[in-house]
């Protein structure tokens, strides 16, 4: 009975207690601020759906919940109607090039940085040899599409997974690379992979591709698995293709209730030692991701493909690091649409992160559906060939030269 009188007073006490002094998460969750008069090693109270951190579990979700607040406070949703989401990396990525322009001397010094394509007349040419043929033919899907509109130009694609032009090494080049860091003053443009080419599996022995179809599939899993029927754990498969993944490994070997992490082999891969000394995993579908209500994401050599896709499953996805970029991330809020992890996130930084949102269930819902509704509604095919079509409009006007067609080139069409 003293107990239950107690739990009544400190529901009443903190409820007046955050009608006084609240901090707007949104408009169904209210953080109440520390104060001296609660004892803050007791556990957490949620009062008609307000959410105090006045309490000792709240103490250590604190920092958390204060990021979310000040992410909703200062954020303002894009405005893709007038395709404005993605519109500031174009202005970003060609500053280095406004000054002086793109001369005929830039493009011959970057040619061996990339594959050579020039457009010319309203038709596609490219150099006969390309590296990578399925990622020149994604890249080329999207041209295609577009080149009609667009004015004379030389340009030089980089289809590695790397960027070429380094503020360390030289002044800016002319090249366009699909990702890259705040070193580099490479061009972004949208990645092959949106049509094909991207890493080839057991599961997608072509490579994966075909954004459009993916779209759909993710969309039916994520119907059918809906937020409360998906596991609450982490979740994570690929291989080791550096060390920032390790410690989500050894952490769902020591709590596997918290996340479900495991390497899988690459061709890199001799043995064990190459998975941290255990058996390689099997692969699985990006439907199957979808079971899991918290999503790991990982740079791999360069920015991630399965990035956009976690998205799609309704799921929490957990990005880790903020160096390497495609040129939608910009428009992707932390806090907003996804989860910051610290590229050096230790086990207990780890676990800590997944306790919040096991803890916060309702918060965690919040935030997975909204980077869902920011993908689907945002970076659908259309607006992929649209960011081509303004990226290379803005791009043309800054050639300072008229670019004459090269004997040595191959006509490319659509098949």
């Amino acid at each position: 009975m003293l107990t239950l009188i107690y739990i009544i007073f400190l529901t009443i006490f903190a409820s007046r207690l955050c009608e006084e002094q609240f901090c707007s998460l949104d408009n169904d969750a209210r953080l109440c601020k520390e104060n001296e008069n609660i004892d803050h090693r007791r556990s957490s109270l949620y009062v008609k759906g307000i959410v105090c951190t006045t309490l000792e579990t709240n103490e250590r979700y604190e920092k958390y919940l204060v990021a979310i607040r000040n992410a909703e406070q200062n954020h303002e949703e894009c405005n893709n109607t007038k395709h404005e989401c993605f519109k500031s990396v174009i202005a970003r990525d060609l500053r280095p090039f406004r000054e002086k322009g793109v001369s005929e001397e830039m493009i011959e010094a970057a040619r061996t940085r990339g594959t050579f394509y020039q457009i010319i007349k309203g038709k596609l040419y490219r150099e006969k040899d390309c590296m990578f043929p399925a990622r020149c033919a994604g890249i080329e899907h999207f041209l295609l599409k577009i080149v009609g509109n667009l004015s004379d130009m030389d340009l030089v694609i980089n289809t590695r997974d790397y960027p070429q032009s380094s503020e360390y090494f030289g002044n800016a080049m002319p090249i366009f690379s699909f990702s890259k860091t705040p070193q580099y003053y490479d061009i972004m443009y949208p990645a092959w992979a949106f049509w094909e080419g991207g890493p080839a599996i057991s599961l997608y022995p072509r490579g994966l591709g075909r954004w459009d179809q993916h779209r759909k599939s993710l969309n039916k899993a994520s119907l059918e698995i809906p937020w409360e029927k998906k596991e609450s754990r982490g979740f994570f498969r690929g291989s080791r293709t550096n060390s920032e993944r390790d410690n989500l490994i050894l952490l769902s070997r020591n709590k596997p209730h918290l996340v479900d992490a495991q390497y899988t082999k690459n061709q890199a891969w001799k043995s064990n030692e190459d998975t941290l000394h255990a058996t390689p995993a099997s692969e699985v579908s990006l439907e199957s991701h979808c079971t899991y209500k918290y999503l790991f994401n990982f740079r791999g050599v360069a920015a991630s493909f399965r990035y956009k896709h976690l998205f799609l499953c309704r799921s929490l996805v957990f990005h880790v690091g903020d160096e390497w970029m495609e040129f939608y991330y910009y428009a992707i809020k932390p806090w907003i649409h996804y989860i910051p992890v610290p590229k050096n996130a230790d086990q207990k930084e780890l676990e800590d992160l997944i306790e919040f949102a096991r803890n916060n269930d309702d918060l965690s819902k919040k935030i997975a559906h909204r980077g869902r509704d920011f993908i689907w509604n945002n970076l659908r095919m259309s607006d992929v060939t649209y960011f081509w079509k303004q990226l290379l409009k803005s791009y043309g006007k800054l050639v300072v030269y008229e670019p004459v067609l090269k004997k040595d080139l191959i006509n490319i069409r659509k098949e």
